[in-house]
């Protein structure tokens, strides 16, 4: 894309930054789509920020960050509606963009599988709808349950909303015992026109685009007005099985369309990249005449035993893949340059744009990175958009891929208003006036000010009550922010000490606008009901730069308990010592992330918030993953050399499946040792640690697999 330094060219600093500053960016996306069904930029523009992500992690792939947006699906549900968390996670889809990655897909999965080029290898290919994830759960033949994706693992449950979609059948006949069916929700062009006009009538507001309209009124909470939407159902995949649908995802599909269920008719069967490329050509053909919105084509092995060999990475399945649409174009004008400042003190340049429709979407803001790409350089002082800065006034093409943060693409310099200025980066902190640095490798200029910063204190504490982190009932971004202002809260464990500080606590609430007796008393007891807290859920809730979701959840299951993490982070220093050593050994824990967790340990005003927040708190122990009875649960295996009976990916995946911890070095912590032909340091490092070497037989024989 234009303005970037190609991936071959960053150094080992500009790729930390940027991944960084990636998984920012897509986690604010991810929640504005999934959460509030308002994408705040397209599907063209989130496609290519996670492909550049993909990219960076390909060349360095020591950096990847645990919290990386390649590791998450979605985002938490959102309030108003009951959990349900799935039997079978509902997962997404690895993107290709060019010919040649389908070309590629095929290849990685003909080489997983151990293929040749030549061997037969059928896949299916689908259009991808653009619209909101369900999955419906059937129990002898009855609707017991629909609930959206959420988070892949926990959605939320919509059943009586499903039962007023007229392609959901209530009932079916010769189904499984049970059967979960997955599909979309989608709201036709035609259906979408009609119910605008109806809106405009009424003086309602009117919906951007048929997805938006369409996961919003799946998501009402009274039923009653869903009822009133056109929505439709596209089944394409399933979920629990009490007994197999086929032997292939084409003869699955076939029989969801033998049971009741809508399926796609362009949906066909491809011998290999070739006829996949075919078929895709052919819909994007039709895409305009379809009726209802596409974002690309997906394409999934055929053969379900090859499926089931495959697997599955953290978030999406290695048998499957959407070919998106190329990005789209438009050009506005930029009305304002506005500064945000962010939890980690990180200072972004955001764009106010005149509304303009890209892509269907209404789009008013788009990001700009950071004052590099504002002045028309990469961070190394290259010229990207041939130098062309940014400037307040200026016409601008704005670029949007998927359902993602616009950027901008370009300038025209021809409209460039007369006496337009260029703009001036703040080097001081626009929140609480302290100097803002950029420190060498970072391309984000960052306040200093820490604690006494009004916007990072406000926007910790909103991280710290989100859906992910604590959830604390009644206590939203826009309550904490509020008790902020008001001095009611300035650091998380005040949260737990609201009530008490105030004695008369309730009564003070309850008479505050928009507040109750009730709705104070249950605010109180949910913060009561959340002194009880996961090992994860804390370590996120932190809000440690670098450390997101997944990295907590990682380092949870790592170190078991909040005393062991506690106490290893204390004893740990940034680039030596036992406790360093074991906290890099972590599989997918970089130097970035390390130095990040033993630095705001060491800080003695960040230690101290710390400290007096877990001293309200009940941190449960991180429960093992995977079988608690193998041989190998809990232990640390470590594999180097050449594996010759299966994959190195197969062979990890295996092994935490059976509980074990894999990483990526050796050191004193590590229980196993799998060497195969080619076992260079890393063998010798074990041997010198006295740590047990086995070959790969010997693995297998181990864990049952011989």
């Amino acid at each position: 894309m234009a303005g970037q330094i190609p991936v071959e060219k960053l150094t080992e600093d500009q790729a930390k930054a940027e991944l960084a500053k990636l998984a920012s960016l897509l986690a604010e996306a991810d929640a504005a789509y999934h959460q509030h069904d308002a994408p705040e930029i397209s599907d063209a523009e989130y496609d290519a920020l996670k492909k550049r992500n993909k990219e960076i992690e390909t060349q360095f792939p020591l950096l990847k960050r645990a919290d990386s947006p390649s590791e998450t699906v979605g985002a938490a549900p959102a309030d108003g509606f009951s959990k349900v968390r799935h039997v079978v996670r509902m997962l997404s889809l690895g993107n290709a963009f060019e010919d040649e990655d389908v070309s590629e897909f095929d290849a990685r999965i003909r080489k997983y599988l151990g293929l040749g080029a030549d061997a037969a290898l059928a896949y299916t290919a689908e259009p991808k709808i653009d619209g909101l994830s369900l999955s419906l759960r059937y129990e002898n033949g009855n609707l017991v349950q629909a609930a959206t994706r959420g988070d892949g693992e926990t959605g939320e449950n919509v059943t009586a909303n499903a039962r007023t979609i007229n392609d959901i059948p209530e009932n079916l006949t010769g189904a499984p015992e049970v059967l979960e069916v997955r599909g979309e929700v989608y709201m036709s062009h035609a259906d979408f026109d009609a119910l605008n006009e109806r809106q405009a009538a009424k003086g309602d507001k009117a919906f951007a685009n048929p997805r938006n309209a369409a996961a919003g009124s799946l998501r009402q909470l009274d039923p009653a007005i869903t009822k009133e939407r056109p929505l439709r159902f596209f089944a394409y995949a399933w979920g629990d099985l009490s007994a197999p649908l086929s032997d292939t995802q084409k003869g699955a599909i076939d029989r969801l369309s033998e049971l009741g269920f809508q399926t796609n008719p362009l949906t066909d069967l491809c011998d290999g990249p070739t006829e996949m490329l075919s078929h895709y050509r052919a819909i994007e053909a039709q895409r305009a005449t379809l009726g209802y919105d596409i974002d690309g084509v997906v394409y999934k092995v055929n053969d379900l035993a090859l499926q089931a060999r495959l697997g599955f990475r953290s978030t999406t399945p290695r048998w499957a893949i959407a070919h998106k649409f190329p990005a789209e174009l438009a050009w506005t004008r930029l009305e304002k340059i506005e500064i945000q400042v962010g939890r980690t003190g990180a200072i972004s340049p955001v764009a106010r744009l005149h509304p303009v429709t890209v892509g269907g979407v209404v789009v008013s803001n788009a990001t700009l990175h950071n004052e590099d790409y504002i002045a028309g350089r990469d961070a190394k002082g290259n010229p990207i958009r041939d130098g062309k800065d940014i400037r307040e006034g200026d016409w601008v093409q704005v670029y949007r891929a998927g359902d993602v943060i616009p950027k901008i693409a370009d300038v025209d310099l021809s409209k460039r208003p007369e006496g337009a200025i260029p703009y001036v980066f703040p080097t001081d902190c626009p929140e609480c006036g302290s100097e803002a640095i950029r420190e060498e490798g970072d391309a984000v200029r960052r306040c200093t000010g820490g604690l006494i910063c009004p916007a990072q204190a406000v926007e910790k504490l909103k991280h710290f009550v989100s859906r992910t982190a604590f959830d604390i009932d009644g206590l939203g971004a826009k309550q904490a922010e509020q008790f902020y202002r008001e001095g009611w809260i300035k650091e998380p464990a005040d949260i737990f000490t609201l009530e008490e500080r105030f004695g008369s606590g309730l009564q003070q609430l309850k008479n505050r606008e928009g507040w109750g007796e009730k709705s104070a008393r249950n605010l109180f007891d949910a913060i009561a009901e959340r002194r009880t807290i996961a090992l994860n859920r804390l370590i996120f809730a932190l809000g440690i730069r670098h450390v997101g979701e997944s990295a907590s959840s990682l380092l949870a299951g790592h170190y078991g308990s909040w005393a062991a993490f506690e106490s290893a982070m204390t004893a740990a220093t940034v680039g030596e010592g036992p406790e360093w050593e074991n906290l890099m050994a972590i599989d997918g824990v970089g130097a970035v992330m390390a130095k990040a967790l033993v630095t705001t340990f060491h800080q003695p005003a960040e230690r101290a918030s710390i400290d007096r927040l877990v001293a309200h708190l009940n941190v449960e122990d991180m429960a093992a993953r995977g079988k608690l009875d193998s041989p190998v649960a809990g232990k640390i295996v470590v594999f180097t050399g050449t594996l010759e009976k299966m994959t190195r990916a197969e062979a990890k995946a295996r092994a935490e499946a059976l509980g074990a911890k894999v990483a990526g070095s050796v050191s004193a912590k590590t229980d196993i040792l799998i060497a195969g032909p080619g076992a260079g340091s890393k063998a010798k490092k074990a041997a010198d640690l006295g740590v047990e070497t086995i070959d790969e037989d010997a693995w297998l024989a181990l864990i049952g697999d011989a």
